[in-house]
């Protein structure tokens, strides 16, 4: 049909990047009355296992100068990205389940998908250099020292960032050019990309190529390199004559790859698919694995089976007893 003359102002306005809409309501995870207080409790508690396991991990690895090696200096920055990203989503999903209409404001939902982006790339490309820095552990372990010294983790997490930051400006950037007229009830728990998309009333094409792009170099590059530093884990460790040693290798290696699968599996699914009603919904109980459940599990499954923490942990604890029994004593 033939624009008429309203449209077209409308179409001027979308042009000028004038945005009707002020603030968003977001739907949340699901609209059954009796599965909201046990969705409340759920994920609260694993808001706080997450907060209390990644903050006591950054603080044992502060804490305990043995645990000052490039593989806890990552394990470091995985923790302190696991609790923000964590802490951008939870508390606004949380108010889904105990407020009848949950607003959030048009800078408000751009800040939570700038920061959201932000945090998750870089995650990605942290268990990308977890996964190098395993590979040269195992396959080089004689240069490991040289190869991971101070200089090149430094320049190797900078550019974890300065690529969260990019695909974050990226998203962000472009969602601002768009319009959303009338529609503003997001279809998620959140301010993401793929539900905004569903809510604008100008053309999302340029979006959604980013999207492709942005999303497609983000989980190819990482899972690639990945994929090739663990095939040649692997081979390093069959050709390994011990069987003590390769033991202690797969140990190494089990944890991340744990994370790895956890945190890609869902991501993939979440994005690399159409973007219909039904997937959407889909999309949302998926988002959850590496949103909420992700990073509460990694530091349970980097700590439980990793004896260094553990010992960092006994000793940390038997340091806090003995300060307290003697300040009691005194």
């Amino acid at each position: 049909p033939h624009l008429t003359s309203p449209h077209r102002s409308l179409k001027r306005m979308a042009s000028k990047n004038d945005s009707s809409v002020t603030e968003f309501i977001l739907a949340g995870l699901t609209d059954q009355p009796e599965l909201q207080l046990p969705l409340f409790l759920l994920f609260l508690a694993a808001y706080m296992i997450t907060i209390i396991g990644n903050l006591g991990l950054i603080i044992l690895i502060k804490m305990n100068s043995h645990l000052h090696t490039p593989m806890y200096y990552f394990l470091f920055n995985l923790s302190f990205i696991d609790l923000c990203y964590s802490s951008v989503v939870t508390p606004k999903m949380l108010m889904n389940f105990v407020l009848k209409k949950n607003i959030i404001s048009y800078s408000g939902c751009m800040a939570q998908l700038y920061f959201y982006c932000f945090f998750v790339i870089s995650e990605c490309y942290m268990l990308t250099i977890m996964a190098y820095d395993r590979y040269v552990a195992i396959c080089n372990p004689l240069l490991y020292h040289v190869t991971m010294s101070h200089q090149v983790c430094t320049c190797l997490m900078g550019g974890a960032y300065v690529m969260g930051f990019a695909g974050a400006m990226a998203h962000t950037g472009c969602m601002l050019r768009l319009s959303f007229c009338d529609a503003n009830i997001i279809n998620h728990y959140m301010c993401d990309i793929l539900p905004l998309l569903q809510l604008s009333c100008t053309s999302t094409y340029v979006n959604e190529l980013v999207v492709f792009i942005v999303v497609g170099i983000n989980i190819i590059v990482p899972s690639v390199t990945i994929f090739t530093s663990y095939a040649l884990i692997l081979s390093s460790i069959l050709s390994m004559s011990s069987t003590e040693g390769r033991s202690k290798s797969f140990s190494t290696c089990s944890s991340h790859i744990i994370a790895v699968t956890l945190f890609f599996g869902s991501g993939s699914f979440m994005f690399l698919k159409p973007s219909s009603s039904g997937s959407m919904d889909q999309g949302k109980v998926s988002s959850v694995f590496y949103t909420n459940i992700g990073s509460m599990l990694n530091p349970l499954i980097y700590s439980l089976r990793n004896k260094d923490v553990q010992i960092a942990l006994r000793k940390t604890l038997r340091k806090i007893f003995f300060s307290r029994a003697k300040a009691g004593f005194s």
